[in-house]
C-alpha cells in the first residue's frame, strides 16, 4: 500500500479480511493503519516483498511517475499494480513494457494519465487516438474502471458533507482548509 489516509487504511481493511501480509509506504505514518498491524516500509522493500501494490496518494513534483521503469524492476515478476488515485503516479509507456515482461501480471487503473480525453463522455463509437491506452486496454491483464471508484454511497456522502462544511465556512467568515487559491 502506498499511501495510509482514509481510503488507503479504508483498503487495507479489507485486505487484512484475506490474511495478507500488510505492508505499507507513507511518509505520514496512520495510527489506524497501524492499528490493523501495517508494517511501514521503505518503498524498495515494498517494491521487492509486495505481491499486490495498490496506490492511495495524492499527486505531487515528488511522485510523478512514481512506479516507473526502475520501481518496475524492483518489484516481484507477476506483481498486480492497482491505482484508484492519479493516474501520473504511473509511466504508462513503462507500465506496458513491465506487462510485456511479465514483471507486472494484473493492472488495475481507474485512473489514468492523459484521461481527460477518455473518461469524462461516451466515447464507444469513437476511434481512440491515444495509443498508450490503446496497447494498454489489448491486454488481456488490464482493467479499466474509468473514474468508478468514487462512485460509492459512502463517498458521495462525504463529499457532500465536505462541500457542505465549506461553504458553512465561508458563510460564517471563517477560514476554510479546503479553499481554492
Amino acid at each position: 500500500m502506498i499511501g495510509t489516509g482514509k481510503i488507503g487504511v479504508a483498503m487495507l481493511r479489507i485486505l487484512k479480511g484475506f490474511g495478507m501480509r500488510l505492508l505499507a509506504f507513507d511518509p505520514y505514518p496512520s495510527a489506524a493503519a497501524l492499528e490493523l498491524g501495517v508494517e511501514y516500509v521503505d518503498l524498495a522493500t515494498l517494491y521487492k516483498e509486495s505481491d499486490v501494490i495498490s496506490l492511495h496518494c495524492p499527486l505531487t513534483d515528488e511522485n510523478y511517475h512514481l512506479l516507473n521503469r526502475e520501481a518496475f524492476d524492483q518489484m516481484k515478476d507477476g506483481v498486480m499494480v492497482i491505482n484508484t488515485s492519479r493516474g501520473a503516479l504511473i509511466d504508462s509507456q513503462a507500465a506496458i513494457d513491465a506487462l510485456k515482461h511479465q514483471k507486472i501480471g494484473a493492472l488495475g487503473l481507474d485512473v489514468y494519465e492523459n484521461e481527460r480525453d477518455l473518461f469524462f463522455e461516451d466515447k464507444s463509437n469513437d476511434v481512440i487516438q491515444d495509443d498508450v491506452f490503446r496497447r494498454l486496454s489489448a491486454c488481456h491483464n488490464v482493467l479499466f474502471t474509468g473514474h468508478q471508484a468514487f462512485l460509492t454511497a459512502e463517498a458521495l456522502i462525504s463529499i457532500s458533507e465536505t462541500t457542505l462544511g465549506n461553504l458553512q465556512q465561508v458563510a460564517n467568515g471563517e477560514t476554510c482548509p479546503n479553499a481554492i487559491v
